[in-house]
């Protein structure tokens, strides 16, 4: 009892002093926001930005483009992706790193039972023990506690509660990141599919055309020459459309490893991204709050977990501060031990001690400001970490609004020349039909057809990548308000 009121006593007074906290209060960088981007002006005139709407729930953004089955594969990247996998796991330990932090605020309770026997030399002088085997039975328990009097501990746990929301911040990077990977490869593979699409009916105009120049040939009206050429321009055609299954085979691979799936079980038919059923790429602008981009501090978990690794920093400035400090260490300890078994447990075979220390390292030869100069040029590191991500962002939004714009006004330019192209194929046909011009000049109008709709086709699928990464640059529907660090938060 009295031991137990002495440590009361101790405790008493060391919570007395728990309330100085060495090491800088943590503020948040500044950093340099515009009022707004420049390149949403110039959207805005095609597109109507949304505003700002945090506070609403969202609904997964890849839903924006109303594609039924890239819902159905977007579903399984958080669930299934290894990325993800073990972004999740890493946050995991940042978890219980804290917990173990926190553990630090309250006393360490041991415990110790013991037996064992011992024998002195017989050979000893003036020992009464000497010669004699005695056992020792022994129970005992012993409580230590070291008072936060500098904050060393709460430096700590608030250290480790930051890094464990950049942790949790990087999970939802990576879930995102893996989203929006997973459907650019899916616009690509259909962009693919699309060309397959405009490569087999070509070779059916091909095919067309060489039997036509065969026939021609075997009147008369046409020369060798416009056989061979149509029939070169059919296998190089055959050669390019064949060439294209590698390109859809590595897609198709890809968005199987990003859904968790082995790719050689995994197969996948998607429809072509022609003009019936291209989705909107502006979508992401009628989604998105690009008005204002001071909201891409708060909607981007990278800024986010940039901003967190700023505050852990912070902390081991403080961690490494309280080192200039005394600690003060608790203990007691107390239990029961005898010779004989039969008295072991009973009240005259208890023991206790008490007593506080007090450790201060008096000279380390600038050991302990080494390290609070290392601390305080980590902190520095992550604040330059930290503004170089929001720079990043605002670049990432200014660079894919505006790539939506300029390669909207590409692809109409791009589809007026496929329609330019066509209409002067259907003049050449005419004119080749009544022998006016040679084959040659055949050839060269399909080709450019050919080439004009390849280019659309590469327009499109630039545009939907535009579109999703103008998605991920912004954040896609997340918020730093979703930063849990552990339940009940």
């Amino acid at each position: 009892m009295i031991a137990m009121r002495a440590l009361a006593v101790a405790s008493a007074l060391s919570l007395a002093l728990t309330g100085c906290v060495v090491g800088p209060d943590y503020v948040r960088p500044d950093v340099s926001v515009p009022a707004a981007f420049k390149s949403a002006d110039a959207a805005s005139k095609d597109w109507k930005p949304a505003e700002p709407a945090d506070a609403k729930t969202r609904a997964p953004w890849w839903e924006i483009y109303g594609d039924p089955q890239l819902n159905a594969l977007e579903e399984k990247v958080a669930a299934a992706n290894q990325t993800v996998a073990a972004a999740a796991a890493r946050f995991r330990g940042a978890q219980a790193a804290v917990a173990q932090s926190r553990a630090a605020y309250f006393p360490t309770v041991t415990a110790n039972v013991a037996f064992n026997q011992s024998r002195a030399s017989e050979n000893v002088l003036y020992k009464s023990s000497a010669g004699v085997t005695l056992p020792d039975y022994m129970l005992n328990a012993q409580i230590t506690w070291e008072p936060d009097l500098w904050g060393r501990i709460s430096r700590a746990v608030e250290g480790g509660r930051a890094e464990a929301a950049a942790s949790a911040a990087d999970l939802q990077s990576a879930i995102l990141s893996m989203q929006a990977e997973l459907a650019t490869n899916y616009f690509e593979l259909r962009g693919t599919v699309e060309e397959e699409r405009l490569l087999a009916e070509t070779l059916q105009a091909y095919q067309k055309a060489l039997t036509l120049t065969k026939d021609r040939f075997a009147g008369g009206i046409a020369a060798e020459s416009d056989v061979a050429q149509a029939e070169e321009q059919l296998k190089s055609t055959q050669a390019q459309l064949i060439d294209l299954e590698t390109t859809k085979s590595r897609l198709v691979n890809a968005i199987a490893i990003l859904i968790g799936e082995p790719p050689s079980s995994f197969t996948l038919d998607v429809s072509p991204l022609n003009a019936g059923n291209v989705p909107n790429p502006g979508a992401a602008l009628d989604a998105l709050p690009l008005g204002i981009p001071s909201t891409l501090l708060e909607r981007r978990p990278d800024i986010a977990a940039a901003e967190r690794r700023v505050a852990e920093a912070n902390a081991r400035v403080g961690v490494a501060t309280a080192a200039f400090f005394p600690n003060l260490l608790l203990a007691a300890t107390g239990g029961l031990e005898a010779t004989n078994f039969s008295s072991w447990l009973m009240a005259p075979s208890r023991f206790w001690s008490l007593g506080p220390q007090l450790a201060f390292t008096v000279l380390d030869f600038g050991g302990r400001a080494a390290a609070r100069d290392a601390a305080r040029a980590a902190y520095d590191e992550s604040v330059a970490d930290y503004r170089q991500t929001v720079l990043t962002a605002f670049g990432q939004v200014e660079d894919n609004v505006n790539a939506l714009q300029v390669l909207r006004r590409a692809l109409d330019a791009q589809r007026e020349a496929v329609d330019a192209a066509q209409r002067a194929l259907s003049k050449v046909g005419n004119r080749y039909e009544n022998g006016a011009i040679t084959y040659l000049s055949v050839v060269v109008t399909q080709a450019i057809v050919l080439n004009d709709q390849r280019a659309a086709v590469s327009i499109e699928r630039r545009r939907m990548a535009a579109s999703v990464a103008l998605v991920k640059a912004v954040g896609g529907g997340w918020t730093a308000g979703e930063l849990r660090v552990s339940k009940g938060e």
